[in-house]
């Protein structure tokens, strides 16, 4: 992005803790970083070469709850996705047969028999509920964090438990950049390796 100038609107990083019944199982079970730490690191590269003002980072992967969007969006989020949490609230029950367009509930099919299961005016009351009511519980954590906004959130508002008798800021674990951090000589040591591995002329 820095070499060519070319950068997207957004970038959509989905944890590994996300993944469907769809996908291959040695995929969901083994590959990908965790969400909090994935939304760190895009972040902090995007920071640190300059070009996080001009795109947009979305938090998915079992985002379900208020406080999960507080989390994401003190680690560098703009905004969250949320797939899992609203098909439980259509009736997903986990069957785990996405790929095979024999959902059980209707939801996860393309056959037109088993669809007529999902009745939009029966299911868009919950979804709407369960929506509202997350969104409600986010800016009731946001005020009681003495916040007037949700943009005013960072790292320093929230705490990883270590252990049973410790607790550390996320803007401990993942100390944020500033704009130019990643440049000659200058990365991080967690972020190096990976910035030295960059390169405009392939993916």
């Amino acid at each position: 992005m820095v070499d060519t100038g070319i950068k997207p609107d957004f970038i959509q990083v989905d944890g590994s803790e996300g993944g469907t019944g769809a996908a291959p199982m040695e995929f969901t079970n083994r590959l990908g970083m965790p969400i909090n730490e994935a939304i760190a690191f895009v972040h902090d590269a995007l920071v640190g070469a300059g070009v996080r003002d001009d795109i947009r980072l979305i938090a998915s992967g079992k985002v379900a709850t208020g406080y999960d969007m507080v989390t994401k969006i003190a680690l560098g989020a703009d905004m969250c996705s949320a797939a899992r949490a609203f098909m439980f609230t259509v009736g997903c029950i986990q069957a785990l047969h996405c790929h095979t367009n024999k959902c059980p509930t209707g939801i996860a099919t393309q056959n037109p028999i088993l669809a007529r299961a999902v009745v939009v005016a029966d299911k868009a009351p919950p979804v709407a509920n369960y929506h509202g009511e997350t969104i409600r519980v986010l800016r009731e954590l946001v005020g009681a964090m003495g916040l007037e906004r949700i943009g005013d959130l960072d790292r320093s508002h929230i705490l990883r438990r270590m252990d049973d008798t410790s607790a550390d800021r996320y803007d401990e674990i993942y100390p944020p950049l500033k704009p130019g951090d990643l440049g000659v000589d200058t990365a991080p040591e967690r972020l190096a390796r990976d910035w030295a591995l960059a390169d405009a002329d392939r993916f």
